[in-house]
């Protein structure tokens, strides 16, 4: 329970926190039925990924949004870092960091509005919507997705010159993967 000083403006002032063994409870403070409600899906959700084959599970509502990953989902990036271990004095590795560095690009990405199969042409016997050096205009197809049996056309949401085509046909996009990118 929170008290109130005298005045009007005074904050809330909190009520003392009883340990756990004082109040025979698990947790030491009390939480908003808001924030338990919150961790309770938390839970929900991350036992369905360790129940499920998938490593990663990304959840959006409204502006709010969560990713749940298993351990084995971050284990190649742990490889990656212990390859270099820190403060190694190696000649011929000063240059690695420079060769690592990735050129500015001024491509822009069109991202998949939804989750689903990309497929590049109407048919496998049709040609591809779209190729690498083509130029795009905004409004203009560059695949389709299929999502819960339907075929959704994707429009570029920029124009210029196709300098990568990201998404392999035939394979699961996710909403907001990039699809191609673009050059002005």
């Amino acid at each position: 329970m929170a008290e109130r000083d005298e005045t009007p403006d005074a904050p809330v002032k909190a009520a003392p926190v009883q340990s756990a063994t004082e109040t025979g409870a698990t947790e030491a403070t009390a939480i908003s039925p808001e924030t338990a409600s919150l961790l309770g899906l938390i839970d929900k959700l991350n036992s369905l990924l360790e129940r499920s084959e998938l490593v990663e599970l990304e959840v959006e509502a409204g502006e709010t949004g969560i990713v749940l990953r298993k351990p084995a989902a971050l284990a190649p990036l742990a490889v990656t870092v212990a390859a270099a271990p820190f403060g190694t004095a190696d000649p011929a590795g000063a240059a690695a960091p420079a060769e690592l560095a990735a050129p500015v690009s001024t491509a822009k990405a069109v991202r998949a509005p939804l989750t689903g199969i990309f497929y590049a042409s109407s048919s496998p016997s049709a040609p591809s919507y779209i190729t690498v050096g083509q130029h795009v205009a905004i409004g203009q197809v560059i695949g389709l997705i299929e999502a819960m049996k339907l075929f959704n056309e994707i429009k570029s949401d920029a124009s210029g010159k196709v300098v990568r085509i990201v998404a392999e046909s035939g394979k699961l996009v996710k909403a907001k993967q990039p699809l191609i990118e673009v050059e002005p």
